[in-house]
């Protein structure tokens, strides 16, 4: 795979967002051996328009198939990094880390530090986010079966 383009999301993604998302998430389900717990996996059609609209949110297509999105909004000072999704038969090929970095680099100048979660169980997910520079943080609150990372932001120079 060569370069990808990362292009923002519209409201006419989000039928393959749904898709895609829930591709994804089952299989965080199966780690995590729980579907309860994963909201990705309880959402509608219209939640994924919703989150559209709430979040700064960007895909990826290959061959006009969309293969990977992600999604960032503030909360207070943190830019809470959501939804980094690769289609099951791309994984590990590197578009998740330039969805994460992406993603990093359009947080708004206001944005201190980076916050996510993933399932605790997720140790594909872990091991991408902790080579990110994220670290555990077992202070702050975790949904259920998941785990919190944050990430300083660099201060520019």
């Amino acid at each position: 795979m060569g370069e990808w383009e990362i292009v923002p999301a519209t409201r006419g993604d989000a039928g393959e967002l749904l898709t895609l998302q829930r591709a994804c998430w089952l299989q965080e389900a199966v780690a995590n051996e729980s579907v309860s717990g994963i909201p990705a996996l309880h959402e509608s059609y219209d939640d994924v328009v919703s989150g559209i609209a709430e979040w700064t949110t960007f895909v990826v297509r290959v061959g006009g198939r969309l293969v990977g999105a992600v999604r960032g909004r503030m909360e207070g000072a943190a830019w809470d990094i959501g939804r980094v999704m690769v289609a099951p038969d791309l994984q590990g090929r590197g578009l998740g880390r330039v969805l994460l970095e992406h993603i990093q680099a359009v947080a708004p100048a206001e944005a201190t530090s980076y916050v996510l979660f993933t399932g605790a169980r997720s140790t594909v997910n872990l091991r991408m986010y902790k080579k990110a520079g994220f670290r555990l943080r077992t202070d702050l609150p975790a949904p259920p079966l998941a785990v919190v990372l944050t990430k300083p932001r660099p201060r520019p120079r």
